[in-house]
């Protein structure tokens, strides 16, 4: 008598199955793409934070919060897209400002 493990701990790459090598390699995109995502969002919002008066124009600080209010809409989207639908721990782990959740979504006219 054989015995074969149960579908939960079986390891998609041990299978011979041409569909269990392709959801491995489509979760594996998504984890990365969701990864890359995360670092655009680390790096708008540390771009938005390094945003001084002296230095800068508002005009700048506006396209700077526009760019992270876009990078962290994007990363909402493909956190849907893996599963992932609660956002507040997001917002909580990379400390998003309420000013740039405001603009999230929103679709800016080009002039």
């Amino acid at each position: 008598m054989s015995v074969r493990p149960p579908q939960s701990v079986r390891q998609f790459h041990l299978t011979d199955s041409g569909f269990n090598v392709l959801e491995y390699e489509l979760m594996a995109e998504r984890a990365s793409s969701l990864g890359r995502h995360g670092l655009k969002v680390e790096t708008a919002l540390a771009e938005l934070q390094a945003w001084s008066p002296e230095r800068q124009s508002t005009g700048e600080r506006e396209n700077l919060v526009n760019m992270a209010a876009d990078a962290v809409w994007a990363f909402f989207i493909q956190r849907e897209i893996c599963g992932l639908k609660n956002g507040r721990d997001l917002i909580q782990r990379y400390a998003i400002p309420s000013e740039v959740l405001a603009r999230v979504g929103v679709v800016r006219r080009q002039e």
